[in-house]
């Protein structure tokens, strides 16, 4: 089969990981770059050069870009919160489409992009989302024990993600740190990907309560920590802990627990693994590490991380993307799970304005949406800066 024509749209920090992806991926050719940044553009274009691979065409559109090129997949790359609209773009030109996470900054454009992408399926068009730690081998491992059942009943979690960010960073772009274009601060930035693991792993969540500060930041709109707890269908409860405000950063942590059986996934490693085999009457048990047992070595929690690790993850979902498109299947992950996770987030968004338990369910439906609005636009309105401890 011919190879796939890439368009990259938005050229900024995390398209150099999905072009780098796109490089070493041998059924892919990234063609062109659409960025309204000329600079921008050329950036990404000499980087990509300097990998020895052709160098591609550059546009200030999306729309340029496609009605030059003959795009198969298009990767969104832009602000959150213009992800929607420019993933409409290309499925409506025909092509397949990646988007970097979340799916989009706010929720009705992420239910609506979700519609579409499901719209496109019918029409044997893909539409996958970048959660690329569910692709990771300790997330796999992981993932494979719980579906089989190895850890029994899957009772609770625990994930963390202590990170670090300056206010540098948050002045570094204007639309950093806030509702428009990023649709939260740490857990919707920083902490979706371990959300998205908590989903994945732990099934439907049903209801969450939620605190969330902005404790080391100034100017900003959005959250800089949140904690919360949730509620899933069948029982489980999870503490999900999300912030930018943990100096100097520390590696995200997600443990897993059940009635058999317990994981541990230390900065996309596997740290610790124990299943008992079969339900266990003792009182107490002592669980040795079976971790090196499920995954290999170079996998396992210490284990020197290559400098090109974030690019292999990438590397790994476009791998999945590129074999659904090619076998006529659906993603690993797609727009409707991609559409949970920001549920989930703007769940614990609308706990901690309201002080209350809220129903992921009903924000999923649409029912909060007016109060998520209001919550917003009143955040952006009185952005001030943040009472700092010097």
């Amino acid at each position: 089969m011919t190879g796939l024509n890439v368009v990259i749209v938005g050229s900024g920090v995390i398209a150099r990981t999905h072009a780098g992806a796109i490089l070493r991926h041998p059924d892919l050719r990234l063609v062109a770059l659409a960025d309204p940044d000329p600079q921008a553009n050329d950036r990404l274009a000499g980087w990509v050069g300097e990998q020895g691979a052709p160098t591609p065409a550059r546009y200030a559109s999306l729309g340029e870009a496609l009605a030059a090129e003959a795009a198969d997949l298009v990767v969104v790359c832009t602000p959150s919160g213009t992800h929607a609209d420019l993933a409409e773009e290309a499925l409506a030109a025909g092509a397949h489409v990646l988007v970097e996470k979340p799916l989009d900054a706010s929720l009705p454009a992420a239910r609506r992009i979700a519609r579409a992408a499901a719209d496109a399926e019918a029409a044997g068009q893909v539409c996958a989302v970048i959660c690329q730690h569910r692709f990771d081998p300790a997330s796999v491992a992981v993932a494979t024990r719980v579906r089989a059942g190895d850890l029994g009943r899957v009772t609770s979690a625990v994930a963390s993600v202590p990170w670090w960010r300056g206010q540098r960073y948050y002045d570094s772009a204007g639309w950093r740190g806030t509702w428009a274009q990023d649709g939260g601060g740490a857990t919707m930035n920083q902490g979706v990907h371990t959300v998205d693991l908590l989903v994945w792993l732990l099934g439907r969540p049903a209801e969450v309560f939620a605190y969330t500060g902005v404790l080391a930041h100034e100017g900003i709109e959005v959250e800089d920590v949140a904690t919360a707890t949730i509620r899933f269908t069948d029982g489980a409860l999870a503490v999900l802990h999300a912030t930018t405000a943990a100096y100097p950063g520390l590696g995200v942590r997600l443990q897993v627990h059940g009635s058999q059986g317990s994981a541990v996934l230390h900065d996309d490693q596997l740290e610790y693994l124990h299943t008992a085999g079969g339900p266990d009457p003792s009182a107490y048990a002592d669980g040795p590490d079976q971790s090196g047992d499920a995954v290999p070595a170079a996998e396992l929690r210490g284990a020197p991380k290559p400098d090109d690790a974030f690019v292999t993850g990438h590397l790994r979902q476009y791998h999945d993307t590129v074999d659904a498109i090619r076998a006529g299947r659906r993603p690993g992950v797609t727009a409707a799970d991609a559409l949970l996770d920001v549920a989930v987030v703007k769940a614990v968004y609308l706990s901690a304005h309201l002080h209350r338990p809220v129903s992921v369910p009903a924000v999923l439906a649409g029912d909060f949406d007016d109060v998520l609005a209001t919550i917003e636009s009143t955040a952006a309105a009185a952005a001030v800066p943040a009472q700092v401890a010097r």
